[in-house]
């Protein structure tokens, strides 16, 4: 049932923020001319969906929740992206958009990234981060001051400990 309502929560928002939106948004307002940023664009659409489909299933897998916040993980997820940046699901989010800009040509899309890249930023720390740190204490505290929140880290956080011992 978990797997889907996660499917659920992907088709009916995040196809829908990151998809049908932008798309939709593309068909208007100013472009830039055809050039060869239309396929360099594939490469960061192609690397968001990928990490979207990852973030979505390490929900389920790892976390035993969705990425929708009525249903969030039960466990912290703290696995593969996660463990080199604390919101890979909103970071590959921008990418896509990122991509579909380029590919599309449409600086209505660009445009679209910004506002969507501050709002996903006011929502994780209004509301995602008061609540993990809520939910998960400290081990969410040793987990955002090792693992940045935008900008990946070079190497992967190698997981919280207990006593020395670590969990991963």
């Amino acid at each position: 049932m978990i797997w889907f309502r996660a499917l659920l929560f992907v088709l009916a928002v995040q196809v829908t923020v990151i998809g049908v939106i932008p798309l939709y948004l593309a068909g208007s307002g100013p472009h830039i001319p055809p050039g060869p940023w239309a396929a360099i664009g594939l490469l960061p659409l192609t690397v968001g969906v990928l990490a979207l489909i990852w973030c979505n299933w390490a929900f389920v897998a790892y976390g035993r929740g969705t990425a929708a916040p009525y249903n969030p993980p039960r466990v912290l997820v703290a696995h593969g992206l996660y463990r080199y940046v604390r919101n890979p699901m909103y970071v590959a989010a921008v990418l896509v958009d990122v991509g579909l800009a380029l590919w599309t040509g449409s600086l209505v899309v660009l445009l679209y990234v910004v506002v969507l890249a501050v709002m996903y930023n006011a929502f994780v720390r209004g509301y995602e981060e008061p609540n993990l740190r809520r939910n998960f204490g400290e081990s969410y505290a040793e987990y955002v001051a090792a693992v940045p929140r935008w900008i990946p880290r070079l190497r992967p956080w190698p997981g919280p400990q207990i006593n020395g011992v670590r969990l991963h």
